[in-house]
């Protein structure tokens, strides 16, 4: 899964805030009541995103309608997995480390799963 840079995060987080696809409109005016950002930057934005394969769009009258196609859950486990799987990392390391980070409530829910 591709990385995501600080405006395509916040895109992502507004598709990701509601169940219908949302119009390039929809998601600029969602994104403007925390920063000013140009109408034609969020549609580049969306397009980089579409071609990354991380929202789908599809026509809606002369607009296109954007939807994330993973969860926020998803593109998380994604890296994690990318992570462990790195050709030079010391898979061992990775999970120490980890596991060294979680706190008492994820790591005993983390146990619960494994059981």
């Amino acid at each position: 899964m591709p990385q995501l840079g600080g405006l395509e995060t916040r895109v992502m987080g507004t598709l990701w805030g509601t169940l219908s696809p949302l119009s390039v409109r929809e998601v600029h005016d969602a994104l403007l009541s925390t920063t000013d950002l140009a109408y034609t930057t969020v549609m580049t934005v969306l397009d980089r995103l579409a071609k990354k394969g991380l929202v789908t769009r599809v026509r809606d009258g002369k607009a296109w309608l954007y939807r994330p196609t993973a969860t926020l859950e998803d593109l998380l486990v994604s890296d994690v997995l990318s992570a462990l799987r790195h050709p030079s990392a010391d898979r061992a390391q990775v999970l120490r480390t980890l596991a060294d980070d979680l706190t008492d409530d994820e790591r005993s829910h983390l146990k619960d799963l494994l059981s």
